[in-house]
């Protein structure tokens, strides 16, 4: 997921036992109260078959429910509104009981009618859902993204609680799937009501409604006093103030008068709150499922040089790169982040080494070095880390010229195939969309990825490694779980060998919250809520 913006312990295998309210609920958690989250800048949808960036990510799950979710803090999965599944022995199958009871916002049950409808309106090409390409396993998923069905023949409501979900081959991420946001279950009157404005009038089955939402200034949820989850939400309203600068946030915050600056802390302020002792306790760091990378066109020479390619990847200090942002990151080898399954801690990768980078220009016919062009999104930090990028290629004789580009603009050159030999993804970096390795390869690192428009910069394709990872998710029985991971960590091991980026650091993330806020640090840098789980925060 390209979203601008834990040591954690990843469970390899499905947590499968049965989702109890006292296994989620915080025993020493207060009830009531209100709560002020500001952003700079506003939302622009809460459509969970729409909305996809990390602002609205954890917002939408406040409002909506899918089958499955995670625990909250980890990337460990659970039911939602499943009550209960099951899958074939073929891995094919995937047989879903629904908890009764659960009332949409609007007061009516939610039943597998409702899932069936919610999964073909984000398939179908009408919607224009991002998350669409997600759901290609199900059978029938060609057909309505073909125009010639509005129906997905592989999901079929059985009865009002029971849904059974086909595909057309074994998945071992399908669970995932079913936790992301596009897999959220809507009422399709309400939908059919709003129209294309559902996304400012959303109704799910979630912790919270949307009490009020004027646009360009706030947006408040009110608690859902008929949640499905007993004991949750903790708090009774949310008001997030939009339009506020993150500076200015952070003084209202020490004023006491914001209690979660959603932007985090910006840079030139990250200092003053990390050695501020009255801050200590209430500065909250944690590791995101994140990879900050600089992709090397392998289409374009001299890229297309693996020596050159290799010898990129040598000279540049990722250390140096950690200190222009304060430290705010760790140094990265590999495209997995250290908190994803597969994540290989024996690997070294590229070590810094100057003379090495040259003697391998040397042995690709460069030793005088060559001219080419550095693409970065025009916000800071990301033009002085292009400027340490810069200036570590010069140290090899590698000319590089940045180009200093709005978002927009370096996203539609890096796709494009005679353009953006070099791409910095500061401000871009990939964020997982559900905590799988296979997340990591296909959009940006696989052959699906690297068409116009696709996120695969490097337009790397190794057709051999595309057969492995397909092989990997076909793997969808629990058993074969650790030789599935083991698979995917050498794929990306194999990956590294053809060097098509260079992988800079894996960011953490900051924020601050007041002093009357409380839950534990997780839930404010939550893996897969990003950036908050606000169901379950709650005020002393």
């Amino acid at each position: 997921m390209k979203r601008t913006a834990l040591s954690l312990v990843i469970a390899a295998t499905l947590f499968t036992g049965p989702l109890l309210a006292d296994e989620l609920v915080d025993a020493n958690a207060k009830n009531g109260g209100s709560v002020v989250v500001t952003y700079q800048n506003d939302v622009a949808t809460l459509d969970p078959a729409i909305g996809y960036d990390w602002q609205n990510w954890s917002m939408i799950k406040s409002l909506f429910d899918g089958l499955m979710d995670y625990k909250p803090g980890t990337t460990e999965l659970v039911k939602d509104l499943a009550e209960d599944y099951s899958i074939s022995a073929d891995g094919l199958v995937y047989s879903f009981t629904l908890k009764k009871g659960v009332k949409f916002h609007n007061g009516r049950e939610m039943k597998a009618s409702d899932v069936k409808y919610s999964l073909e309106r984000t398939v179908n090409p009408k919607t224009q859902s991002p998350g669409s390409g997600f759901f290609s396993s199900i059978a029938g998923y060609e057909d309505v993204t073909g125009g010639k069905s509005e129906t997905l023949s592989g999901v079929e409501a059985t009865d009002d609680y029971h849904v059974k979900i086909t595909l057309s081959a074994p998945n071992a991420t399908f669970l995932h799937i079913m936790a992301i946001n596009f897999a959220s279950v809507v009422p399709k009157e309400e939908v059919e009501k709003w129209g294309a404005d559902f996304g400012k009038h959303p109704v799910g089955t979630g912790a919270y409604s949307l009490g009020e939402w004027k646009l360009g200034q706030q947006i408040v949820f009110k608690k859902n006093p008929a949640y499905f989850h007993t004991g949750l939400p903790h708090l009774d309203t949310i008001t997030f103030e939009v339009g506020q600068d993150p500076m200015v946030a952070l003084l209202r915050l020490e004023k006491g008068e914001v209690d979660i600056a959603g932007d985090g802390v910006p840079p030139a302020k990250f200092l003053q709150f990390k050695n501020d002792p009255k801050f200590k306790d209430r500065m909250v760091v944690g590791e995101q499922l994140h990879t900050g990378y600089l992709t090397l066109k392998t289409t374009l020479p001299p890229f297309d040089n693996l020596k050159v390619r290799q010898a990129v990847n040598m000279a540049i200090s990722k250390d140096r790169i950690v200190r222009i942002i304060n430290g705010r990151a760790t140094p990265a080898n590999q495209p997995l982040p250290p908190a994803m399954p597969g994540y290989d801690k024996a690997f070294k990768g590229y070590a810094y080494d100057v003379e090495g980078a040259k003697k391998l220009l040397a042995e690709a016919g460069f030793a005088k070095g060559f001219d080419t062009e550095l693409f970065v999104m025009n916000t800071e930090p990301q033009p002085r880390i292009a400027q340490s990028i810069q200036q570590d290629l010069a140290k090899v004789g590698i000319r590089a010229q940045i180009k200093s580009l709005a978002q927009a603009n370096v996203i539609a050159a890096g796709s494009a195939k005679d353009q953006a030999p070099m791409v910095w993804s500061g401000g871009m970096g990939w964020i997982a969309d559900f905590p799988d390795p296979s997340n990591f390869y296909g959009p940006i690192l696989g052959c699906s990825g690297a068409v116009d428009g696709g996120w695969n910069w490097s337009l790397y394709c190794n057709k051999k490694l595309d057969a492995d990872a397909a092989k990997a998710d076909a793997m969808a029985k629990p058993e074969q779980s650790a030789e599935r991971i083991a698979l995917w960590s050498k794929i990306f091991t194999d990956v590294m060998a053809d060097a098509p980026w260079v992988p800079i650091f894996n960011e953490q993330r900051f924020t601050v919250r007041s002093e009357r806020m409380a839950g534990g640090n997780d839930l404010y840098v939550d893996p897969v809520h990003v950036p908050v789980n606000y169901d379950h925060i709650w005020v002393k």
